[in-house]
């Protein structure tokens, strides 16, 4: 597994932004970790890098935001507050494994069974100095994003980010 070493908000909303340059076809993403860990603060740096200009809104009591671009919508699940899977049928999550979709989730394992499986997972977790977000490819979609967006980090040479094998 793949991580990233990430200093600061600065630095994860870098991290963000190069994700968000990296998604071409529909994917599904995990996130898990702690609260506080940034799970949010990259999923905004996604948003910039994808040229959404707007206010990001956190999904914490939505449950589900959802951001037009040409020919995708991007969906931003932030299932903290489930707390039985059964509760997600309402926001319609049945529907998010279509073609045309960009799906990250924050606190999958509340939503196990009802939502389309990942093609990345990404585990942040809390450090002395800073935060480490793995990379777990689950699908050969999921591989090529993991590829695409090292890559990135590597050529943008953001402070305070650095990339781990």
């Amino acid at each position: 597994m793949s991580q990233f070493r990430v200093e600061d908000a600065v630095a994860m909303d870098a991290l963000g932004v190069q994700l968000g340059r990296a998604l071409s076809t529909a994917v599904v993403v995990y996130l898990t970790g702690e609260l506080g860990a940034g799970k949010t603060t990259l999923v905004r740096g996604v948003l910039r890098g994808l040229g959404f200009t707007g206010r990001v809104r956190s999904p914490t009591y939505t449950l589900m935001e959802g951001y037009e671009f040409p020919g995708r919508v991007f969906h931003h699940l932030d299932l903290y507050r489930i707390r039985d899977a059964g509760e997600l049928e309402f926001l319609g999550v049945r529907e998010l494994d279509a073609a045309d979709r960009w799906v990250f989730v924050e606190w999958p394992e509340r939503g196990v069974g009802d939502l389309p499986p990942p093609d990345l997972e990404l585990k942040f977790e809390l450090r002395d100095a800073g935060r480490r977000v793995g990379l777990n490819a689950r699908s050969e979609q999921g591989r090529k994003l993991a590829a695409a967006w090292r890559t990135l980090v590597k050529a943008a040479a953001v402070p305070g980010l650095a990339g781990l094998e």
